[in-house]
């Protein structure tokens, strides 16, 4: 519902408690009903005061509906209202009313939608603050995976839609060039630069396997030089400098990551290297701090963080995080367990000014928010007992040919995301990717993300922007014009698919506002199919080029402002708006 109408819709409703019951404070809310015979909008106001003022629901939602019907400024507004239910108030709104939006679509244009302070509004505070995004974040150990991709849909998404918000977004890649994973990464390019490959007599048991070991190899002894986002490197050319060869494999891969994102559309504004946590000496600061802080101990020859000392941490998908047991911050041994650094790291993103973060990992680790919210508290340094957010995904299951696929030969053991590209294309991915919650397991059904039917959530929408296209051209009206039409004609009996459509398209900046609250990008791909359906929906029950000229001014505006909506919302998902298929 369009912000404007809403706050006039709840003064309104204010007015007639007070007639009904005056003196009571309730926390007006509004719903869309399910069924559409039940009207526009409804409220269970009556319900929520009822129980306080001791009187039956019924009667005061009978006589909220009285003082409804005798406001002068909510029946301008409203049509009808009627008691439903228990309690129920249900509202009708006039044509008037619904017409507003498709006038605000065509004069905000790409800034539908948005808060205040995203598009500009004169008057508009300056925005929620920095919001600091951490997506993909691939040790740069091979080409990125279809979790990866999972996350750079959802990531870049998300921060699409916090944007809409006001939010000043930085979208961050964190990474590690050393450590084990990489170690391993230079042993298996060193074993195919002296001629070994996997299965030999003498190939290192924890080689990586895939074909691309093979190409870092060559271009390496042909002394090449690599470039990525964040760094290059020239090859020695010597199989024995292992140093070299870690130092041009990870460059290498980096660049092929670069690669993978530039096709899928995805962005960062920097990368940040878990390795100069420890050379800038950002851990040990943490953990001498931490220790200052009274709230470690040792046992056992380990150094422990008191994590249980910390009983709100925030929540995680409506359920709150505290931890069941302390955690070793030091090993034995002298090395820090892997939440450590993470303390560290998030201590930077806090001191770069960032009010409000957002990781978005797979689900494996969802052991260890509750030990890094519980580092950062006992920091005392001010950060918020729920930072950092924390979106966790599933996995991705890919089907072909009624199969499941696990392999490609080029990785060695898993679907890549180039491998998802090249088989459906860039807006398929994108939108399947970002399509349902991400804590939910998700099928990639490559065969449905190619097909060119309804069945095809993508290809449905898409179609509705390029049917609207074709219809726009053919109407021939400039669009200065149809802003301007007189959207009379689509009042009335014989207009409840165009009144229908119009109030999708008002949903829209509710939609974004609970999509970015929630970090819920899925919700945006419900509402475009919703959308999509409004419009297929209408434009089979009314011919739109009619000989009214009137009606067919109107009809064109009405479909200028879909076009629009769907636009806007495709981009924030990723996904072109096509103006032929």
């Amino acid at each position: 519902m369009l912000p404007e109408l809403r706050t006039a819709l709840i003064a309104a409703i204010g007015r007639a408690v007070q007639v009904a019951a005056p003196g009571a404070t309730p926390n007006i809310a509004l719903e869309r009903p399910k069924a559409v015979a039940h009207g526009d909008i409804a409220t269970n106001v009556a319900l929520q005061i009822a129980k306080p003022l001791r009187k039956n629901p019924r009667e005061l939602a009978e006589n909220i509906v009285k003082a409804l019907q005798e406001d002068a400024e909510g029946a301008a507004l409203i049509e009808s209202a009627e008691l439903a239910g228990p309690g129920f108030v249900n509202l009708r709104l006039r044509a008037s009313a619904k017409q507003q939006v498709v006038r605000q679509v065509l004069e905000q244009g790409a800034r539908f939608g948005l808060a205040p302070s995203a598009r500009g509004a004169e008057g508009a505070d300056a925005g929620p603050g920095k919001v600091i995004v951490e997506f993909v974040s691939a040790n740069p150990t091979g080409p990125l995976h279809v979790g990866h991709g999972r996350q750079a849909a959802l990531g870049d998404a998300i921060c699409n839609l916090l944007a809409t918000q006001g939010w000043k977004v930085h979208r961050e890649f964190y990474y590690n060039d050393a450590g084990v994973q990489i170690g391993n990464l230079a042993i298996s390019v060193q074993a195919r630069a002296k001629g070994f490959k996997p299965g030999d007599e003498g190939w290192p048991a924890a080689a990586y396997n895939g074909d691309y070991i093979a190409d870092i190899a060559t271009d390496f002894l042909a002394g090449k030089t690599v470039h990525a986002d964040d760094r290059e490197f020239t090859g020695s050319g010597n199989a024995d400098d292992l140093d070299s060869i870690r130092q041009f494999a990870v460059a290498y891969l980096r660049h092929e990551q670069d690669l993978d994102l530039q096709a899928f559309g995805v962005r960062f504004d920097n990368y940040y290297l878990e390795s100069s946590l420890y050379t800038d000496g950002k851990v040990k600061a943490a953990v001498d701090a931490l220790v200052a802080s009274g709230k470690t101990y040792e046992s056992e020859g380990a150094l422990w963080l008191r994590t249980t000392d910390f009983a709100d941490l925030g929540q995680l998908a409506g359920s709150k995080v505290k931890d069941d047991k302390d955690r070793v911050m030091r090993k034995s041994d002298g090395t820090y367990t892997y939440f450590v650094p993470d303390v560290a790291y998030h201590v930077t993103k806090w001191e770069r000014g960032f009010t409000k973060a957002v990781n978005i990992q797979g689900s494996d680790h969802h052991g260890t928010i509750a030990r890094v919210r519980a580092g950062l508290q006992a920091l005392d340094i001010g950060i918020a007992n729920g930072f950092p957010d924390y979106v966790l995904h599933k996995m991705v299951t890919v089907m072909k040919g009624g199969e499941e696929v696990k392999i490609s030969k080029r990785a060695g053991s898993y679907v890549t995301v180039r491998d998802l590209i090249d088989w459906t294309g860039r807006d398929a991915v994108r939108f399947f990717l970002a399509s349902r919650k991400a804590d939910t397991e998700f099928i990639f059904d490559v065969d449905l993300a190619v097909k060119q039917t309804d069945e095809n959530p993508v290809f449905y929408v898409q179609y509705a922007h390029a049917r609207i296209c074709s219809v726009l051209n053919a109407g021939g009206i400039a669009d200065d014009v149809l802003a301007a039409a007189d959207l009379a004609p689509l009042a009335g009996e014989g207009n409840e698919k165009a009144l229908a459509l119009m109030q999708r398209l008002a949903e829209y900046p509710d939609t974004l506002a609970v999509a970015a609250n929630d970090f819920a990008p899925h919700l945006v791909a419900f509402y475009l199919r919703e959308l999509a359906a409004d419009f297929h929906s209408f434009y089979n029950a009314e011919r739109v080029l009619v000989d009214d000229a009137a009606l067919k001014t109107a009809r064109l505006a009405l479909l200028l402002a879909t076009r629009t909506v769907l636009r806007n919302a495709l981009a924030l998902l990723g996904v072109s708006a096509p103006d032929k298929m």
